[in-house]
């Protein structure tokens, strides 16, 4: 019996994984094959870039960016004729080809938790997940235990809050559990408003019963009866994969009234976000809820005291719930066994960037960046100088090569001025401007301000003008430290987090980099010739004079005759870079 799986996340759907599964169960009918052929499209398997992606069981064969066409030649070939198409496998840069999971560096290396059935299960099918020990933590936790003891369970686990904070989620649990009220929710943020993160949505599309498997067990022990999952509403496929699962869930039982026969009662919903960065802030996310413009408040009280409509209220991350029924089944000592001293279990971390293999990675904390990003990743893409990763989002920090050897943990992170965050890596290579990133960060997050407190509203906006003018060529002799002066007042008076750690990147390119940024002032040079008002064309003496750099020029800056070194006039140049596209004989140069 063959198990034929095939990626249908958000990303492989974008590359054609619905076409591919329709046309493998299509094939399989052709050929009769139906009662001997399993095909469970899932959700996704993490390795993003190299979607669609299938993978074949028993033995985990494993194909990539399969298209529509090469589906006819796997099922033919592999499926009916016994004999695997190795020409659709993956290949190492050696030209060696791979051919299952566990022979791929990008997998073997990591320690799935979270992301434990991600790419192993339909997800539209809570039979499969109920079959992969589904809802025994659910079981579990109402027929065997109290709700002082899970709580205990938790704290014993040292699980930490995975949305950024990192607060203890036992103790956060505790507080709740210890207000008095009788009506209590507890929220599953899923906003995951960072640029190029997809943690969050990539488990609610692949497992979303793990999710509602963990609220629950957290509502039982808070005495919580009610839900709400915040989820933005740029995510349709895990909103459309959720609602499905909510359903399918209280019809069998998991949820709704009397669960299981005890008198536990819990009832979730679904709230679709607008899209605004701040509303990963809990108290600004509440108010979302409740119908309000998404603004956070002063705390206390903290939400475990007043929270959704004054009532006491738990907030944890996607990630974080989806722990939660594996430390129930498996117990506190076997998650705190993994990673280091203070930062225990696993994370999640959306790899992008100038690295040769993207996708979603799950590894144990106190793993070395260098690990993640060389080994898990491949490496920096064409093999190009790594320069920095930026860690932890768009209010995270910018790590030089010194610091790769780094642990993944809450503290080390700290002490270099980066933050966990929700769990983004952008790998940056030798091309790439520190000034510039700083920027483009900063302009994010100064953009998603809701502009309650003047530190952030203002703060940010200044600091933007100074990155803006520096980037033009611009900069004054001062500005450096005018961008630290202003950045350390933003952290420490700002109303919530995102004003609190937004000069996050600014500060450590500063810290890191500063030399890019005397240079940029003083100089008027952008060493990376990513900045265009500092950019300089030049045709060097390796010209050819084949006139391709003439014709694509939009402005006809360039002059020549054939055979002829060619000549840029500057004044005309627009630095649009496409005769740096065009030569064939590299004699073009930015300087």
């Amino acid at each position: 019996m063959y198990r034929v799986l095939i990626c249908n996340g958000t990303g492989c759907q974008s590359g054609g994984a619905v076409s591919t599964t329709e046309t493998i169960r299509k094939e399989i009918e052709k050929l009769s094959l139906s009662d001997k052929v399993a095909v469970v499209p899932t959700g996704c398997h993490g390795m993003c870039e190299m979607g669609p992606i299938v993978v074949i069981y028993p033995e985990g064969w494993f194909y990539c960016r399969v298209s529509a066409e090469d589906a006819v030649t796997i099922v033919k070939e592999h499926i009916a004729g016994g004999k695997p198409a190795e020409h659709l496998m993956f290949r190492e840069p050696n030209g060696k080809t791979v051919h299952t999971y566990k022979e791929l560096p990008f997998y073997n290396r990591q320690k799935r938790i979270a992301l434990r059935n991600c790419g192993q299960i339909n997800p539209d099918n809570i039979d499969e997940y109920i079959a992969n020990k589904g809802y025994e933590a659910l079981t579990k936790a109402l027929t065997q235990m109290t709700p002082e003891s899970i709580i205990e369970v938790v704290k014993k686990s040292e699980l930490r809050g995975r949305g950024g904070g990192g607060f203890p989620t036992g103790l956060k649990w505790s507080f709740c559990a210890k207000t008095l009220g009788l009506k209590k929710y507890v929220i599953c943020n899923a906003d995951e408003g960072d640029p190029g993160a997809f943690m969050d949505r990539s488990i609610l599309e692949g497992d979303p019963h793990s999710i509602i498997e963990g609220m629950a067990i957290g509502a039982y022990a808070m005495g919580a009866d009610e839900a709400y999952v915040y989820c933005r509403a740029e995510y349709p496929l895990a909103i459309k994969r959720l609602r499905t699962a909510i359903t399918q869930a209280e019809k069998h039982g998991f949820t709704g009234n009397k669960i299981l026969g005890t008198n536990f009662c819990f009832h979730i919903h679904i709230k679709e976000g607008a899209g605004a960065f701040v509303c990963g802030e809990e108290t600004a996310l509440m108010a979302s809820i409740e119908g309000a413009r998404g603004m956070p408040r002063p705390r206390p009280p903290f939400p475990a005291v007043s929270g959704l409509w004054g009532k006491p209220t738990n907030i944890n991350n996607v990630e974080t719930w989806a722990n939660i029924p594996q430390i129930i089944i498996n117990g506190p000592e076997w998650y705190a066994s993994m990673g280091t001293e203070e930062s225990k279990g696993t994370k999640v971390f959306a790899l992008t960037g100038k690295v040769k293999h993207t996708g979603l990675v799950e590894v144990p904390m106190g793993i070395p960046i260098r690990e993640i990003i060389m080994d898990i990743g491949g490496g920096i893409l064409n093999d190009k100088k790594f320069k920095a990763v930026q860690i932890g989002g768009p209010s995270g920090g910018c790590l030089p090569e010194e610091y790769l050897d780094t642990p993944v943990s809450y503290e080390d992170l700290t002490k270099l001025g980066a933050i966990m965050g929700s769990g983004g890596l952008v790998v940056m290579d030798e091309d790439n401007c520190m000034v510039d990133v700083a920027k483009f960060f900063l302009e994010f997050t100064q953009r998603e301000s809701c502009g309650k407190c003047v530190p952030c509203r203002e703060g940010t906006k200044k600091m933007l003008d100074i990155l803006t003018r520096i980037c033009d060529g611009e900069g004054k002799p001062n500005d450096i430290e005018k961008l630290i002066y202003i950045g350390e007042n933003v952290k420490n008076a700002s109303l919530c987090g995102l004003g609190q750690t937004a000069p996050n990147p600014v500060l450590t390119t500063i810290k890191y980099f500063r030399k890019e940024y005397e240079e940029h002032i003083f100089n008027k040079k952008c060493p990376a010739g990513n900045c265009h008002a500092l950019l300089s064309i030049t045709i060097t003496e390796a010209c050819k004079g084949c006139g391709k750099c003439k014709k694509v020029c939009p402005v006809n800056a360039i002059s020549g005759n054939i055979k002829e070194v060619h000549i840029i006039d500057d004044s005309t140049c627009v630095k649009c870079g496409a005769c740096l596209d065009s030569c064939p004989f590299r004699a073009i140069r930015k300087m």
